[in-house]
């Protein structure tokens, strides 16, 4: 029985294929986050699609946290730059940019809810601009 130690583990994957994985992972990653920001962006002033805007959110925290996980494993087991240089990046960029904007939001959900709620407490109520 051999013990494999962490210095004599190979690439995960070459130098090449880590363009690969950060070109399309970063690409449609990326391309898929701002389809969401767009959809947040017609959705949320409206108050509707709460449940995917903000779960697809989420998603992209959680990707991007296990990116960042992953790629502080790859530096561990002493990969290569080009190993754990886009799984970083990807996860910084996807957990520094959907994080913050879930809390963003959330407020705006709630502004938005607050509003409807006061329009019909006006249509209620009868006053209608004198």
């Amino acid at each position: 029985m051999t013990l494999i130690t962490l210095a004599e583990t190979a690439a995960w994957w070459t130098n090449q294929q880590a363009g690969l994985v950060g070109g399309l992972g970063g690409g449609i990653g990326g391309s898929a986050c701002g389809l969401l920001g767009a959809a947040a962006g017609v959705c949320v002033p409206r108050g509707i699609g709460r449940r995917y805007v903000l779960g697809g959110m989420l998603m992209f925290v959680v990707l991007g946290v296990l990116s960042l996980l992953v790629g502080f494993i790859a530096i561990g087991m002493g990969q290569p730059w080009h190993v754990y240089y886009p799984l970083l990046i990807i996860g910084l960029v996807f957990s520094g940019v959907c994080g913050p904007l879930i809390f963003v939001i959330r407020k705006q959900y709630t502004i938005a809810e607050q509003r409807r709620m006061d329009a019909e407490a006006i249509r209620r109520s009868g006053a209608v601009g004198a």
